[in-house]
C-alpha cells in the first residue's frame, strides 16, 4: 500500500456544528479522509477551561460525535475519538508542561483573549491550553495539521515544544507543517462584524442539523443594510458568501445582477438560499436522526477510534517516558 501522510484535527464539543464549521472544518475533513491516515479528535478535555454543566457536556460531546458521522465521515478510513478515552493526552501534557517556560505560555494570544472573555473563571487549563494542543498532536507524529490562519501561533507553540524537547532528549519528534485551509469566513446572521459562532446564540447561527423551518426563520432574520454606493454591506457580503457555497451558478449570478443594477429582492434571496441549504444538508439530517436513534452504536465507535488512537499514542509515550528518565 502507498504511504498516506498523517493528519491530526481536533473539535470542541459545544453544541452541535454550524454551517461556519462545515465549511471551514468538515468538508475539508470528508476529502482528507480519502487521501491521508486520519486522527479526528473531540476535544473534550480543551472544553472544560470553559464554564460548563455535565449533562450538557455530555450531549454535546454526543452532538458532536452525531454531526461529524453524519457528515460522511467513515471510521473505517478515519479514527474517530474522544480526547478524554485517551489518557496518553494528559500524561504527555504533564511532561510537555514541565518542559514548557510560562512567560511563553503568558504570551500567547488566545490566552489574553481568553481571559478577557472569562474574567469569573480564569483558571490553570487556559494557561497551559496550548501545550496540551501540542500533547494533542505530538502523540500522533503527524505529518501537518489542517488550521486556519488564526492558529498558527498555537502550531508554532508545538514546533517549540519539538525543539525543546530534541534538544533536551536527543532527536524524536519531527516538527509539524501547516496545512492551511482556504475556506470562506462565515459571519453571524444577526452580527456580521463577528464570525459565525454557537456562543453568540441561537439566531446568530444555522446549524447543519436544523430543519428547512428552521433555516428560513433565521435567514429572515438576518441583517442586511445598505453599503457605500453599489457595494454590499457586511451584511449582504455574508448572505453571498453563503450563496456562493450552496446555490448552484446560475441563482448566484441572477443575484448578483439584481444587486448591480439596484433591484434585488432580499426577501427572495433569502428564501432561495434557505432552500439551497435545506437541500444540501437533507441526507445529512436523515442519517443524524437515524444515529441518534442507535446511541450505542455511537458510543461504539468512539470506543473503537479510542483504541485505534491509544495504540499509536502509547506507543510515543513510551518513547518520551524512557527518553525523560520514567522508565525502570
Amino acid at each position: 500500500m502507498p504511504y498516506k501522510k498523517t493528519i491530526l484535527s481536533g473539535i470542541q464539543p459545544s453544541g452541535k456544528l454550524h454551517i461556519g464549521n462545515y465549511l471551514g472544518v468538515i468538508q475539508s475533513y470528508q476529502k482528507l479522509q480519502h487521501t491521508h491516515q486520519c486522527f479526528f479528535l473531540i476535544a473534550d478535555l480543551h472544553s472544560l477551561t470553559e464554564s460548563f454543566d455535565p449533562d450538557q457536556k455530555r450531549q454535546d460531546v454526543m452532538d458532536l460525535a452525531l454531526d461529524l458521522l453524519a457528515s460522511g465521515l467513515n471510521p473505517k478510513k478515519a479514527t474517530i475519538f474522544r480526547q478524554s478515552d485517551v489518557p496518553a493526552h494528559s500524561e504527555l501534557t504533564w511532561i510537555f508542561n514541565c518542559l514548557t517556560p510560562m512567560g511563553q505560555l503568558e504570551r500567547m494570544i488566545q490566552y489574553k483573549e481568553k481571559i478577557a472573555e472569562q474574567k469569573s473563571n480564569v483558571n490553570a487549563g487556559l494557561v497551559t491550553y496550548p501545550v496540551m494542543q501540542a500533547a494533542d498532536i505530538l502523540l500522533y507524529r503527524p505529518d501537518a495539521v489542517p488550521i486556519g490562519k488564526d492558529q498558527e501561533q498555537h502550531l508554532e507553540m508545538a514546533r517549540q515544544v519539538v525543539r525543546t524537547f530534541n534538544h533536551r532528549f536527543k532527536y524524536y519528534f519531527k516538527e509539524v507543517d501547516s496545512m492551511f485551509t482556504e475556506t470562506p469566513k462565515v459571519m453571524s446572521l444577526l452580527d456580521p462584524s463577528k464570525k459565525m459562532s454557537k456562543s453568540a446564540g441561537e439566531g446568530h447561527v444555522i446549524n447543519m442539523s436544523d430543519e428547512p423551518e428552521v433555516i428560513k426563520k433565521k435567514l429572515a432574520k438576518a441583517v442586511t443594510g445598505s453599503g457605500p454606493g453599489k457595494e454590499k454591506s457586511a451584511g449582504v457580503a455574508n448572505l453571498f458568501v453563503l450563496l456562493e457555497s450552496f446555490a448552484d451558478k446560475a441563482l448566484v449570478e441572477k443575484f448578483e445582477k439584481e444587486h448591480a443594477r439596484d433591484t434585488i429582492q432580499y426577501s427572495e434571496l433569502k428564501t432561495k438560499l434557505a432552500t439551497a441549504i435545506s437541500d444540501h444538508f437533507v441526507d445529512f439530517r436523515k442519517t443524524r436522526k437515524a444515529l441518534s436513534k442507535n446511541p450505542t452504536k455511537v458510543k461504539k465507535i468512539l470506543t473503537q477510534g479510542a483504541k485505534k488512537a491509544s495504540k499509536v499514542a502509547n506507543e510515543t509515550l513510551a518513547e518520551v517516558k524512557k527518553r525523560v528518565g520514567l522508565n525502570i
